[in-house]
């Protein structure tokens, strides 16, 4: 039996959560909410992916603050108006597609903050143009050409810590299904984490030790007050010299470990302009592989990873748990239809595609018949 289409369940205090298989939608930014509001865009958007077939549909980077987003039209979850729109959007989603368990990544951008979507250049937005302040750990700027964020005092990181557990709550309330900690990609909690970006010398900055204790603090917190799954999205390594490493990601996966984390997702970088990354087919699953190894967590590989047999391979190696895609769903909406059609799998489908599948395909969809007139 494939491996990628078995059965998975991701533990948590209170019970765990099934997955019908061991593919994970990854969290990828749509910059296009309004004010922070999911909308049209995310209906049409989530419904799609909720009818891919895949295990696990992780929503994108969700900021817990206005000042946390990436760009001014990223996803929110952090007042009324806000748990409103993303319920009622996902709630009509979900009527639309099979049964899927949802997951949401929830995130603060820190330096990274106040940026232009990628498509418009991606660079920090002075004021005028729809920006503010961003905040991180030091007075230390993603690029050298930018303006130094303000660092941030110990009562301003005690309010992003609430604000982390408030949306979590939100996401409680709406019925979000797991919850993924965005810790990796150079964003506020991975800047805490690295040397790179935390230059600190208080309690948070310098060691490992004291650079770790903030983001475990968030854990810690919203691991308190959500019932489902917590895990945490990490950058295993900065590509840079002096940057964090494999190491101590190891030992930070550990800590989280103590304190009741479900999983970890496995990527890399973000933090840095410097870093030189050895890109190719996989590039990142001999992290997750170390990660998962170091501290025995359910573990999520990702990083090119696009063909079905890629997928199955990892997954019998012992490198991973559970497979991430992201990119290469958005080109075949249907990647996971294909992946149970060579690899004998099946998947669940609304009844309207039933019909669609080639002669070759048919039993991906189990036991389904479809009569004719």
């Amino acid at each position: 039996m494939s491996l990628l289409f078995s059965p998975y369940t991701l533990p948590s205090p209170r019970g765990g959560l099934a997955l019908a298989n061991r593919i994970v939608i990854a969290p990828m930014c749509q910059y296009a909410a309004v004010n922070g509001e999911a909308g049209d865009w995310h209906l049409a958007h989530w419904t799609n992916l909720l009818n891919s077939g895949a295990g696990l549909l992780t929503l994108e980077a969700t900021a817990i603050t206005p000042e946390g987003r990436i760009t001014p039209d990223c996803l929110g979850l952090w007042d009324e108006r806000t748990e409103k729109a993303l319920g009622d959007t996902l709630q009509r989603a979900r009527k639309l597609a099979p049964p899927m368990p949802v997951c949401i990544q929830l995130s603060h951008a820190g330096r990274k903050a106040s940026s232009a979507a990628p498509w418009q250049g991606g660079q920090l937005l002075p004021p005028a143009q729809g920006g503010w302040p961003p905040v991180g750990p030091s007075a230390l700027p993603q690029l050298p050409t930018e303006a130094p964020p303000t660092a941030l005092t110990l009562a301003q990181m005690a309010e992003i810590r609430d604000a982390f557990v408030a949306a979590a709550q939100r996401a409680q309330r709406i019925g979000i299904d797991a919850i993924e900690l965005h810790a990796a990609h150079g964003y506020l909690l991975h800047q805490f984490l690295s040397p790179l970006a935390n230059q600190r010398d208080d309690a948070y900055g310098g060691s490992l030790e004291n650079r770790m204790r903030f983001p475990l603090e968030v854990f810690a917190a919203v691991r308190q007050v959500f019932d489902g799954p917590v895990g945490m999205r990490i950058s295993a390594i900065d590509w840079v010299e002096g940057g964090l490493d494999v190491t101590q990601t190891a030992e930070f996966a550990r800590r989280l470990k103590a304190l009741g984390c479900d999983f970890v997702h496995v990527s890399t970088a973000g933090v840095s302009p410097l870093q030189k990354i050895t890109l190719g087919p996989g590039y990142q699953v001999p992290f997750a592989r170390a990660i998962r190894q170091a501290c025995g967590l359910p573990t999520t590989a990702v990083g090119l990873i696009t063909q079905p047999q890629q997928a199955e391979d990892i997954l019998q190696a012992g490198d991973a748990d559970l497979i991430a895609i992201a990119r290469v769903l958005l080109f075949k909406p249907r990647w996971p239809w294909e992946a149970a059609a060579e690899l004998g799998g099946q998947v669940q489908a609304s009844a309207p595609y039933w019909r669609c599948l080639p002669r070759e395909a048919q039993t991906i969809f189990g036991n389904v018949k479809i009569g004719q007139r």
